[in-house]
């Protein structure tokens, strides 16, 4: 493992000779439009596990993406390698169809530390709650980025993170009421601590997740990547493409539904994956816990 073939995979070339702000928000800007957040391996049946090894050969020698656990830990590991100061912390995800937020901590971020300020840079959510910048750890201040804006709020030692989006313009209506559009203009994300985790906080959390008839990831083949003005997303057999402030307060979503024979042409067109394994794409329409 090492950093030179990391950058090859997400197309830095920039310097990384110093531990600031600038540089580390090139590095995640570029790992996040390169590196998939997706759960395919789930769905081709693949193990996801959480040893930095396994998750390194997946996303830098296969060129595969992955979700929190293996984004966040190799982002991680980056910038540990760099000199930055590095730690994760542990996240409750919102949950809208329950309106609560999830009891199990299933969301893994990285806090970075700079100059006596720190940071969340968090590459492993995808769709349009991907932030695309790394977030001040202040509370209540709005941290506008090209998703929306973004904002962290602080009561008795929990952060809440929240994000508004824009109004959307949807030329497919039949689309209008999908499940897999956002309907609320504020949205609550996730909430966390700033107790320090291990991966091994994690282990459970990654066993259930690709196994429990109740989660989402069982429910859904996901497979998201942001792009220079938006991102696109493929669920199941729905192929979504947004561009961000499209017009003033206005992002454009688009959707198209795939033909079976179309979904891995489409993995390697849109987002650079070829998968090994017969992917068998899935998307329930249901409640479910993350």
């Amino acid at each position: 493992m090492n950093l030179e073939e990391y950058f090859a995979r997400t197309g830095y070339k920039g310097s990384t000779e110093k531990q600031d702000l600038e540089t580390l928000t090139d590095i995640f800007q570029h790992h996040i439009r390169a590196v998939p957040f997706e759960n395919l391996s789930i769905h081709c049946g693949e193990k996801i596990t959480l040893e930095l090894e396994h998750v390194y050969n997946k996303i830098v020698r296969r060129k595969r993406g992955g979700w929190c656990m293996e984004n966040n830990q190799l982002l991680g590991w980056v910038l540990k390698g760099l000199g930055y100061d590095t730690s994760f912390l542990g996240a409750h995800v919102f949950n809208p169809h329950q309106n609560t937020y999830s009891t199990l901590m299933t969301h893994l971020v990285v806090k970075v530390v700079i100059d006596g300020k720190a940071y969340i840079i968090d590459g492993g959510f995808g769709v349009s709650y991907q932030m695309w910048q790394p977030m001040e750890l202040v509370s209540g201040k709005d941290q506008p980025q090209a998703p929306g804006i973004f904002r962290f709020t602080e009561k008795n030692g929990v952060w809440y993170l929240e994000k508004m989006r824009r109004k959307q313009y949807i030329p497919n209506q039949s689309f209008s009421n999908s499940d897999l559009l956002e309907k609320k203009e504020c949205r609550k994300v996730y909430m966390f601590s700033l107790e320090p985790r291990t991966m091994e906080d994690f282990c459970f959390q990654c066993t259930y997740l690709q196994t429990s008839p109740d989660s989402l990831f069982t429910k859904k083949s996901i497979c998201t990547l942001q792009t220079t003005d938006g991102f696109r997303a493929l669920i199941g057999w729905t192929l979504t493409e947004t561009t961000y402030s499209y017009k003033e307060n206005m992002d454009l979503v688009e959707f198209v539904t795939l033909e079976d024979e179309e979904v891995e042409k489409t993995l390697k067109e849109k987002f650079n994956i070829s998968l090994e394994r017969k992917l068998v794409p899935i998307n329930v329409k249901a409640s479910y816990t993350i």
